[in-house]
């Protein structure tokens, strides 16, 4: 080969190299950024769930219906009678056991 052409090859082999630094830099560089954009679209899921769940508490308290069903289940228990906020559990499970027992004592 002529000088000319030995010239020619080593530029092209050089801007080859260069182009491919540059790329395996460049292909580096786009995986970072979307491992943070990855990161960030998970952070904002978490937000928007947790706005729902904002949203949906204050529905529920600013609806009559909420605010009925907050009342019944915690100082009502199934008899209509208003149960004590200690004895929560052991009211509605007696108030249930008398009742069974009642419909015991009618069917015999």
């Amino acid at each position: 080969m002529e000088t000319p052409a030995w010239i020619l090859v080593i530029i092209l082999s050089v801007t080859l190299f260069i182009f491919l630094v540059l790329g395996i830099v460049l292909l580096i560089c786009l995986i970072r950024v979307t491992k943070e954009a990855k990161k960030v679209v998970i952070q904002g899921q978490g937000i928007a769930e947790t706005a729902s769940d904002i949203a949906d508490n204050v529905r529920d308290f600013t609806t009559v219906g909420g605010l009925v069903r907050y009342f019944v289940d915690n100082y009502v228990d199934k008899a209509g009678r208003s149960k004590k906020r200690s004895n929560a559990k052991k009211t509605v499970s007696s108030a249930a056991d008398k009742k069974a027992d009642a419909e015991e004592k009618e069917d015999e």
